[in-house]
């Protein structure tokens, strides 16, 4: 098993603790070039070290039996994008909100450059549980690192499972600046240049908010499977707002 499925278990943890998924949403990475390991149907803070998780082939025509239905987003995604090698599907309730209201999610501050300009949104709300849906929403994706889905959440990719983890963080966040800005004026977002700017940071800052994220839910992210002594090793050994980026 790499050390990136190894890490989804741990992800679902801290995106239940964050409340950014419920009794829905799923995580993915790839294990080699034609195989991705995704999690399964079940509520993604009940995980744990143990729990089964399903690979999925990405040449097949059809996914494998007790594999979530959504997974074809994933797999078009996988296929469009070679750089993508990590992806977060979840239910951000800000950024759902804003888009309902016909707003879109600008970058008004540094990370949010991490996202899009605009973020895109894919207007469909019905469930994406086939392929033709799916290639839809990958081809409204294109090349940027997110996209919220109308009504019914967000997806978020990334070089591993830290960077598409600390998207969907990331993406909330800005969702809720943007919404604070509105309702206090017309909401402006960073020029291009500043954008690029912080954009050529993500490697370093994406993975720093991994870490603040995973020490600040330390005790969350303990599996009831394993050993004791792995408590300690989860746990801060410095305050997490040292970690939070600059």
């Amino acid at each position: 098993m790499s050390g990136e499925a190894e890490e989804l278990w741990r992800a679902g943890r801290v995106l239940a603790a964050e409340g950014l998924v419920n009794a829905f949403g799923h995580i993915s990475t790839r294990v080699d070039e034609s195989t991705i390991e995704i999690t399964p149907p079940v509520p993604l803070g009940t995980l744990t070290r143990s729990t089964p998780r399903d690979q999925i082939d990405l040449t097949a025509d059809e996914l494998p039996p007790g594999v979530p239905k959504e997974a074809w987003i994933h797999v078009t995604i996988y296929r469009a994008r070679p750089d993508v090698r990590a992806i977060c599907r979840a239910q951000p309730e800000y950024a759902t909100a804003l888009v309902s209201a016909g707003l879109l999610i600008r970058p008004l501050h540094g990370h949010g450059s991490f996202l899009g300009e605009p973020v895109p949104v894919f207007k469909d709300s019905r469930l994406v549980r086939d392929v033709s849906r799916a290639r839809s929403l990958a081809q409204v994706l294109r090349d940027t690192h997110a996209i919220v889905m109308r009504g019914n959440g967000a997806v978020t990719v990334g070089r591993n499972v830290a960077e598409a983890v600390g998207r969907m963080w990331v993406l909330e966040k800005s969702a809720r600046m943007n919404a604070i800005a509105a309702s206090a004026g017309v909401p402006a977002p960073l020029p291009e240049p500043e954008q690029e700017a912080w954009r050529s940071t993500s490697s370093e800052l994406l993975p720093r908010i991994w870490t603040y994220l995973t020490d600040l839910h330390a005790a969350e992210t303990v599996s009831p499977d394993s050993d004791p002594a792995d408590a300690d090793n989860t746990t801060p050994t410095s305050d997490p707002r040292e970690d939070e980026p600059t």
